[in-house]
């Protein structure tokens, strides 16, 4: 896990960095490991977390790289980091992780150090897991070097191993008629690599669900719906911060004539979001 200068990265890099995920991949967990996943009411868990790195417009150095704890059932917010930084690898396809994986699990480390009692039990990844080019995303790269249960929830299938965004998956996604249906992704090679969720009722896009690390993909796709107020799961939709925004960010757009704002539909209610945080 490096932050190498930008740039596209030499073919050497690129080795190290399959060498990396094969060495890393085989520490993969995709079953449950904890008694709370097993329940169906998942009676032991209480807090859920959710990372995500939002990039900033027109800047694709910089990012924002964000933590936010709930409590389980209740989904209220414990606990929230979000800390602007500088992406200095390169974006390649297949290698999100090198990316970005070192500024989330900063993030976690943080929080292990200030608010122990409030680590996650699980965290929500906006990416993928084992749905991924190798079968090692970005939740399972961070799984791996947290050691906490993952979950990959993306908003757009990844189309490897066989997977089409084509007329026979749309069909599919037609048949999913409430919040919790949900159909699998079955790759080329036979392997289920995900699940697509409709995670609510009146949404009608699916997510991508794959496991990232120790947690089955059945509980996964379960503890995602129950954690949805609306089609994004709480602790992944509630990375963004509402005015005033951090200090991170009025920081960084003090004296400028106008902070980028983004407006999205949330309860019913139009809400103002800074755009290096949503």
């Amino acid at each position: 896990m490096a932050r190498k200068a930008a740039g596209k990265p030499p073919e050497e890099i690129l080795l190290d960095w399959k060498r990396e995920q094969a060495s890393l991949k085989a520490r993969v967990v995709d079953q449950d490991t904890e008694a709370w996943q097993l329940d169906p009411a998942f009676s032991g868990l209480q807090r859920v977390g959710g990372v995500d790195v939002s990039f900033v417009k027109d800047d694709s150095g910089s990012a924002c790289a964000s933590l936010v704890v709930l409590s389980y059932p209740e989904l209220e917010v414990l606990y929230e980091d979000c800390r602007m930084v500088t992406l200095t690898a390169p974006y390649v396809s297949g290698f999100l992780a090198f990316r970005e994986v070192s500024f989330l699990v900063d993030a976690v480390q943080r929080l292990q150090e200030r608010e122990p009692r409030l680590m996650p039990q699980v965290l929500f990844v906006d990416g993928n897991g084992v749905l991924h080019h190798r079968g090692f995303g970005v939740a399972c790269h961070l799984g791996v070097l947290t050691d906490l249960p993952c979950i990959g929830v993306a908003k757009k299938l990844l189309q490897v191993d066989g997977l089409e965004n084509n007329a026979l998956h749309k069909e599919k996604i037609q048949l999913l008629k409430a919040g919790g249906d949900s159909f699998p992704l079955m790759g080329g090679s036979g392997t289920v690599l995900g699940r697509a969720l409709r995670s609510h009722d009146h949404s009608t896009k699916p997510l991508y669900v794959s496991v990232g690390h120790k947690i089955s993909l059945e509980a996964a796709v379960r503890l995602t719906h129950s954690c949805c107020k609306f089609r994004i799961p709480e602790p992944v939709r509630q990375k963004t911060f509402p005015f005033p925004f951090p200090p991170t960010c009025a920081t960084l757009w003090a004296g400028k004539p106008t902070h980028p704002v983004a407006s999205r539909k949330g309860d019913g209610a139009l809400q103002a979001l800074c755009s290096h945080c949503r």
